[in-house]
């Protein structure tokens, strides 16, 4: 059984989701259990394969047991690096199912069957282009994830919702395209479709000089740049993610471009090479400024923003720079520090958005001032919500503060002070940002009971004597299945910033055989 782990990752929710397709509109009570057992394999199976990783190494999977060689295999792996992220993927999307108990009901209706069919084919997507190790694989499940992904935004969204949702399906396709050309070029180039087969052809044969796998190179990275929205292609993310549903917005969010940044880490260092990629390529210096352009960019627009949703998603864009100039320092303390803050900044994001938008349903308003005076109001979801944005702006124990300053050793030791400087700048926007909703929770966003700066007739929503929303649990508070998930990722996000010591060291014993990077 233990070596059917890591196809039931896959299984489980690809099952559930013909399950739920088939039962759930006959009758709708069978969808949760369904996704909530699904989602609990997954996890058991990511926890279970990430132990057997951590004990004795790589764990290769050959879906039917046919081998890659004879052209007909499909080749699943899981590593420290991708063990990691499987378990943090898995543990966002069973938070998520439990958040979502009712509210899948109440934002889609009629549609909720509907709704977790979806919801799980996004979950093989996204643990699928985890897993997976091979080129052309990685696209297909790239566009399970996209599509269903689409569907997700659209589905029970406001029209502005609806034109976000296609400006995405535009945006996603160009990025796949790219990619889908990439592989291409690197087929014609090495006849291998298998990652491995393609790192050991480029690493020993005349192959990697070409100028095909260049090419093949460039369209791969401008496709997974689309994807995850790295300045100055993120267009398509702030309406996206701020319009959609928050069931959708509170999966996506955390997921998608961080999963996207493995995927770029995976195809630098498992299909062309660390040596190739900084030795030969040497872009470094390049890449590095413009991560830099994008915490500063992404950081400014934040603080441009007056509604908290879209605030959130422009430093998702900051965060994205954090990553790509982590992953491309050449180092292995900014590597380390790159994969370390994809679980970290998964679960701060969770938390965030999680809280936000229990917040806008509870009050009715996307602004600001729906922040006015919640600390009283509805103690436990801010607290929950401080737990997060004191992680984003990197505050010790969370798991912000330690991924911020392995990405900052990494920067200082490869001696791009840029990087760090825009770091730091871009925690400091975070304080303000942040500070500033702690001071509108705390005393209100205008004590003397005159005009919002923030908040138009249209969009002022209920007072606090006309609350809006699901039934309380304590006061002002969300029910139990609704608030549940948000303290749980609060205290992940502060378990993984204590646990960062053999978290780190873990990542860092990948990177023992890889000395361009200066591993010892």
């Amino acid at each position: 059984m233990a070596e059917q782990l890591p196809a039931l990752i896959l299984l489980a929710p690809l099952f559930g989701a013909l399950l739920v397709g088939l039962a759930g509109p006959r009758d709708r009570r069978v969808c949760f259990p369904v996704v909530l057992g699904a989602l609990a394999v997954s996890l058991c199976s990511a926890v279970g394969v990430l132990v057997r990783v951590l004990a004795g190494g790589p764990v290769d999977y050959f879906v039917g047991g046919w081998s890659e060689p004879l052209g007909i295999g499909i080749q699943l792996r899981v590593d420290t690096l991708n063990g990691l992220v499987l378990v943090v993927i898995a543990v966002v999307f069973v938070l998520v199912g439990v958040f979502s108990i009712r509210r899948a009901g109440e934002e889609n209706t009629e549609k909720s069957p509907q709704y977790y069919t979806l919801f799980l084919l996004l979950a093989v997507g996204v643990f699928g282009m985890t897993v997976t190790g091979d080129a052309f694989n990685l696209y297909v499940l790239v566009e399970v994830s996209s599509l269903t992904g689409y569907a997700l935004i659209a589905m029970g969204s406001s029209p502005r919702g609806t034109v976000a949702a296609f400006n995405y399906v535009v945006m996603g396709t160009i990025g796949a395209s790219f990619y889908l050309l990439g592989v291409g070029y690197l087929y014609m180039a090495t006849g291998a479709l298998n990652m491995a087969q393609i790192h050991e052809i480029v690493a020993t044969t005349g192959a990697g000089g070409s100028r095909t796998v260049l090419v093949a190179f460039i369209l791969i990275l401008a496709g997974l740049w689309t994807k995850m929205a790295f300045f100055p292609l993120h267009g398509w993310l702030p309406n996206a993610y701020g319009y959609c549903p928050s069931t959708s917005s509170s999966v996506l969010a955390p997921l998608v471009t961080k999963v996207y940044i493995y995927v770029m880490i995976r195809v630098m260092l498992g299909v062309f090479g660390a040596e190739w990629i900084f030795e030969h390529v040497g872009w470094t210096n390049i890449v590095v400024w413009l991560a830099t352009v994008a915490i500063l960019a992404g950081s400014l627009l934040a603080l441009a923003q007056t509604e908290v949703r879209k605030m959130l998603c422009y430093l998702i864009v900051a965060e994205v720079g954090y990553m790509v100039g982590g992953a491309w320092l050449a180092n292995r303390w900014g590597m380390a520090g790159a994969v370390y803050h994809i679980v970290a900044d998964a679960l701060m994001t969770l938390c965030l958005f999680l809280a936000v938008n229990i917040i806008v349903k509870r009050t009715g308003r996307l602004r600001m001032d729906a922040f006015d005076g919640l600390f009283r109001k509805m103690p436990l979801t801010m607290a929950g919500f401080a737990v997060g944005a004191l992680a984003m702006i990197g505050i010790p124990p969370t798991a912000g503060f330690f991924s911020k300053w392995y990405l900052l050793r990494g920067g200082i030791e490869s001696g791009h002070f840029e990087y760090v400087a825009a770091l730091l700048l871009s925690s400091l926007v975070n304080a303000v940002l942040f500070f500033r909703l702690f001071e509108r929770a705390f005393f209100g966003g205008n004590p003397a009971g005159g005009h919002h700066p923030d908040r138009t007739a249209a969009e002022s929503g209920p007072t606090q004597q006309g609350w809006v929303g699901d039934s309380t649990l304590l006061g002002g508070e969300a029910r139990a299945s609704t608030l549940g998930p948000l303290l749980a990722a609060a205290a992940l996000v502060v378990a993984v910033g204590l646990l960062n010591g053999p978290i780190v060291s873990a990542i860092l014993r990948y990177f023992e055989n890889m000395p361009v990077l200066g591993a010892p």
